[in-house]
């Protein structure tokens, strides 16, 4: 495989995007190659592209990859359980399975690689530079890990283990949501909705979500098709009093997942109940928090708990709740883009563009 080429597009600085040919790597026997069928955009990927988080220049994106394996040595198909032609998601983070991180199941924070190693975030630099799934191919590194796509799911589509996978983390694994629980959900995007049909598997009673009008407007629609008991904008209505007018008392859990919105999280403390749990899973983008007051914290005794990342047994659950077609995450306002279209969707996506950003961006190479 060493003479043939891959496409890819790297990230050579903010918003410059170049079209590359990257040879293949010879395979041996613990490691492969994906041939990537569809990578998921998410803000990360957005915020790469506007230089708002730099990025190992250059290099390329992408980090929520399902495709085919394409050449894998057996050594790792062993180890993967996986043959040539299976359909695959691969985990964005890497794991050496042997430092005491690891072996406790916490390879989010894996001594060897960390947040250094994710894909989509290596430069290109690092042999063989086919560390994102912004190209017809990405490298399965022998510390990669790979999920089993069930084959009833589109490409397109599964692409969202990742996304589900952190609503599923964020909103029931991180705050321990039970049945019977009142959630809040604070952000309607992918992430957001993700949440939201979480909770609901977890039994949540019920669940307010909010947005701020008109850019959220379709989101709070979805939201009530994806089973939220109440839809509420910010701009207009206080969210806290109406989840108090609806269920008589404040939240049980509340997952914030909002972008750049600084005044989410004063809101998120006025919605939780007493002894109740904030999940802040969005960032500010700002030191500014307006509405915030940190008494509320010892008042009503507020567990506040941040979430990064997501666990492979919150990504198979996200694939398992994908494929039984419970919600209705295939019919997603969905934009594809081919790897000369990406520039434009990113474009549109941060918010660079009179065009409504799709509630889910997909780049298919």
């Amino acid at each position: 495989m060493s003479r043939e080429v891959a496409h890819a597009l790297t990230l050579e600085g903010p918003r410059q995007l170049a079209e590359r040919q990257v040879p293949l790597p010879e395979i041996g026997d613990d490691d492969g190659v994906l041939r990537v069928e569809a990578c998921g955009l998410c803000g990360t990927d957005h915020e790469l592209w506007t230089g708002t988080l730099p990025g190992p220049y250059p290099f390329v994106p992408g980090h929520e990859s399902v495709g085919v394996v394409e050449a894998v040595g057996p050594k790792a198909a062993e180890r993967w359980g996986v043959h040539v032609g299976d359909r695959v998601a691969v985990e964005v983070m890497l794991s050496c399975g042997e430092c005491d991180k690891c072996v406790a199941g916490d390879y989010r924070l894996c001594r060897r690689h960390g947040l250094a190693d994710m894909y989509g975030l290596v430069s290109l630099d690092k042999s063989p530079g086919l560390w994102g799934g912004y190209a017809t191919h990405q490298y399965l590194s022998p510390d990669s890990m790979l999920l089993p796509v069930p084959p009833v799911l589109d490409p397109a589509v599964a692409t969202l283990f990742n996304p589900l996978g952190a609503g599923i983390r964020w909103g029931v694994t991180v705050p321990g949501t039970k049945e019977g629980d009142v959630v809040a959900v604070l952000g309607p995007g992918v992430r957001g909705l993700s949440t939201l049909a979480a909770v609901k598997e977890a039994g949540a009673s019920f669940v307010m979500v909010t947005g701020v009008s008109p850019g959220d407007d379709e989101r709070l629609a979805l939201a009530k098709e994806f089973g939220a008991d109440l839809a509420v904008d910010v701009r207009s209505t206080d969210p806290a009093k109406a989840l108090r007018r609806a269920t008589g008392g404040g939240a049980d859990v509340v997952v914030d997942v909002t972008a750049k919105a600084p005044a989410a999280l004063g809101q998120a403390m006025n919605i939780a109940r007493a002894g109740g749990t904030v999940v802040v899973a969005g960032t500010r983008g700002s030191a500014d928090t307006p509405g915030f007051w940190p008494d509320l914290i010892v008042f009503k005794e507020l567990r506040i708990l941040g979430a990064l990342g997501v666990d492979a047994p919150d990504y198979r659950a996200a694939l398992e709740l994908l494929a039984s077609g419970r919600y209705p995450f295939a019919d997603l306002p969905r934009r594809s883009a081919s790897l000369s279209e990406a520039d434009d969707l990113l474009r549109v996506m941060a918010g660079e563009s009179d065009e409504i950003p799709p509630v889910h961006g997909v780049v298919t190479p």
